[in-house]
């Protein structure tokens, strides 16, 4: 049988070495999936992930086992430390040129090729097509969809995370979809 984070948290505290290193193990690719997407750079996603990693193991004897669930705390860490690597590489993304009337001149500017014939559905599945339109997301959004969909975290467990409100954290999920399904639509 598995064991839980928590026990695997009090055994490494207690001396096995051995304990977080399959904590790391659990969430090596999940963390790095995560920085990948907020960043769509592998080794700009490989160096968050290991940063994460140290810090996690830093300040692992500050996190409280039962109080909050460790999948949860490591996503806060890795949300902070992707944060601090983009303010580092100032990366802008599409949605950082939206005027406050909701208009985006880069969008608007863009020239209109011609689409190929294809349905929705096909497109959704193209992979390229699902990262690039999280791309032109706002880290907000990127962050909330990833943590959601492929973190499988609650919308709860992602308030806490980012230190938002839950009706905030929903707002910004229909939100987010919405652009995706907007992209998605007006791909080629």
């Amino acid at each position: 049988m598995e064991k839980t984070d928590d026990e695997l948290i009090i055994e490494y505290r207690n001396g096995n070495s051995d304990a977080f290193k399959e904590l790391i193990e659990r969430y090596i690719k999940p963390l790095f999936g995560f920085s990948y997407r907020m960043t769509g750079k592998k080794d700009l996603a490989d160096d968050i992930t290991q940063e994460t990693c140290l810090k996690i193991w830093r300040k692992i004897s500050q996190y409280k086992t039962g109080s909050n669930t460790f999948k949860s705390w490591v996503f806060t860490i890795a949300r902070n430390t992707t944060i601090d690597f983009l303010r580092k590489k100032k990366m802008p993304v599409i949605s950082d040129f939206d005027t406050i009337d909701g208009h985006n001149y880069v969008t608007e500017t863009t020239p209109d090729l011609d689409t190929l014939p294809s349905t929705l559905i096909e497109k959704a599945e193209n992979k390229k097509l699902i990262d690039g339109a999280l791309q032109t997301l706002s880290i907000e959004d990127k962050e909330i969809l990833t943590l959601h969909y492929q973190e499988e975290l609650t919308f709860e467990n992602i308030g806490t995370i980012l230190k938002k409100p839950l009706n905030t954290v929903k707002s910004r999920h229909r939100r987010a979809l919405s652009k995706l399904k907007t992209y998605i639509e007006e791909s080629p």
